[in-house]
């Protein structure tokens, strides 16, 4: 297919362009097959615009007389208005976003065209290998192994090549677990907690059903994970009643006769179109701009949106207090184990370990614990808050994840090397990017599509210097303890940073900033002056000594 044949239009003059913070103005709109430009007509041709169509939720048609409007609901929660002289033109291009904002290919998507203007330093594909994590494993431990039973995906479709499992369990048994377990995602490695040698392993559901089906070898390999006396924590997010309903479906829960040095402890997390109309009821909420106060609050109590952050925050919580505080390994699984299974495990390692409050580690971390994990980034991200059409799989669990990295952030901020506006530039890729990072529901996908050889990884340019320090936390002081976040109603807030992003201009926030970052440069400034002041004053304490001496 030819990108023309949808293209109808694609240039016109004297578009008016209105969009938040920026006085309106005129200029030529042009569609290419990936981009909705508009350039002014300024004597330095200063582009105004340049949007993804892919980053387009929804398009809304207005007409006066022969003046058209179209109002675009942008996937990062941004309304851009266009006017267009011309109602032929105008149904034209609406028609043209509409069919180029809604592509079924992947292969069509901008990844695939996207040439980068910089010098890739880093291949981003190859900077957070399983390999790499198993040598930091292998430095502290030798009671794991890494293995290829996954090399063709033949066994896990979800799962990524390379797992790390207890080095006591075989790949036959391996195989056995994976048949038992939903979508055959059999427990493996999440984290290893170096201060005392407990573990979090993730999975999917057992397929025990009505019938009370077991596994020996699914029994052993969690078992392995244990110490001699010890018990385990199994954290289910879902309701007790959730899962026995499961049960009936084929799935469940791991029994306690068969799993006796296990305790099981139900955290109900929401999941999908719950989830997805919380965002939806959020955003509106917060564009709603009549407001009275009473009407506010009531609203964004409705949307239940922090209501899911403190339920994931105290799941995963639960789960570093049973490593750090009980001295217990955690298993933590749903049904599937891809969504809210992957909340709880990557924010408690955000909690017990400073590597991944630094950005690498926490770019390790997404890799590890949502991409090769299999996070089905392709069907949730489909959509964000202004979509009109029916949701299938769309749902923000990614966003409720960062979300809850920024609460915690907040409440700790100097123990992150990164700034809310990593977290932000995140958020905006995984709907929308030149990048290839977040295309494809799990590494199978990702195999198929050839992403290393045809798209660039974000990776390559997020972590090249000059880029990289507009991430960094001016506050940050690197904190070696485990850090636990309150989740009181009373200290959750909501992230304006991205929901209140368009409504509300920063001017007078990013001038703080800018004040403090001053201050602080400032201020190390002087403390080099006093340091090298006061080796200047002890060799001169030193010399006066010397001369007394003779």
């Amino acid at each position: 297919m030819e990108f023309a044949e949808l293209i109808k239009t694609p240039r016109v003059d004297n578009v008016v362009l209105h969009r938040p913070f920026y006085p309106a103005v005129e200029g030529t709109l042009c569609l290419t097959g990936h981009h909705l430009i508009l350039s002014s007509r300024r004597q330095d041709d200063a582009e105004e615009l340049w949007l993804l169509h892919s980053n387009i939720d929804s398009t809304e048609k207005r007409f006066v007389g022969s003046l058209g409007t179209i109002i675009i609901k942008c996937k990062d929660l941004r309304i851009i208005q266009l006017d267009i002289p011309g109602m032929e033109e105008c149904l034209n291009i609406a028609s043209s976003i509409e069919a180029l904002s809604t592509l079924d290919s992947v292969t069509l998507m901008y990844p695939f065209f996207y040439r980068p203007m910089f010098e890739v330093v880093e291949d981003g594909w190859r900077s957070f290998l399983p390999e790499q994590e198993f040598e930091l494993l292998s430095s502290v431990t030798d009671e794991w192994r890494l293995s290829c039973i996954n090399k063709e995906f033949s066994v896990c479709p979800s799962y990524p090549p390379v797992v790390i499992v207890p080095k006591s369990i075989d790949d036959e048994a391996l195989r056995k677990v994976a048949m038992f377990r939903h979508g055959s995602r059999f427990p493996v490695l999440s984290y290893y907690h170096k201060k005392n040698g407990m573990v979090m392993m993730r999975s999917s559901q057992p397929l025990t059903g009505t019938n009370g089906r077991r596994c020996k070898e699914d029994e052993k390999l969690i078992n392995a994970t244990l110490r001699a006396g010890k018990r385990g924590y199994i954290i289910d997010t879902r309701s007790l009643n959730v899962a026995q309903q499961a049960r009936a479906k084929g799935g469940g829960f791991e029994q306690e006769a068969h799993y006796p040095q296990w305790r099981r402890i139900h955290k109900s997390i929401e999941r999908f179109n719950i989830l997805q109309e919380s965002l939806i009821k959020l955003v509106e909420a917060c564009n709603d701009q009549s407001h009275n106060m009473d009407r506010w609050l009531s609203k964004l109590e409705a949307s239940n949106w922090l209501t899911h952050i403190k339920e994931i925050l105290t799941a995963a919580c639960l789960a570093a207090q049973c490593i750090d505080r009980e001295g217990a390994s955690v298993l933590v699984h749903g049904t599937e184990g891809t969504d809210s299974t992957l909340q709880v495990t990557s924010l408690a390692q955000i909690i017990l370990d400073p590597r991944c409050r630094t950005i690498r580690g926490f770019e390790s971390l997404v890799v590890r614990e949502w991409l090769q994990a299999g996070h089905p980034f392709q069907q949730r991200c489909a959509q964000s808050a202004y979509s009109n059409s029916k949701q299938k799989w769309e749902a923000p669990v990614f966003l409720l994840f960062l979300d809850c990295v920024w609460q915690i952030l907040r409440q700790f901020p100097c123990s992150f090397e990164f700034s809310e506006h990593f977290l932000i530039m995140l958020f905006e890729h995984t709907y929308a990017s030149q990048f290839g990072t977040f295309l494809g529901n799990n590494e199978n996908e990702r195999s198929k599509l050839k992403l290393q050889q045809k798209t660039m990884s974000l990776w390559s340019w997020v972590n090249r210097p000059q880029e990289l320090s507009k991430y960094k936390n001016p506050l940050f002081e690197a904190n070696s303890l485990v850090i636990w976040p309150s989740v009181a109603p009373q200290s959750l807030q909501l992230w304006e940073g991205v929901f209140l992003r368009w409504n509300r201009s920063s001017k007078f926030l990013d001038e703080a900033y800018e004040e403090m970052v001053t201050l602080i440069e400032y201020n190390k400034q002087l403390k080099a002056k006093v340091n090298a002041l006061r080796r200047k004053l002890a060799e001169l304490e030193t010399d006066d000594r010397m001369q007394e001496n003779l």
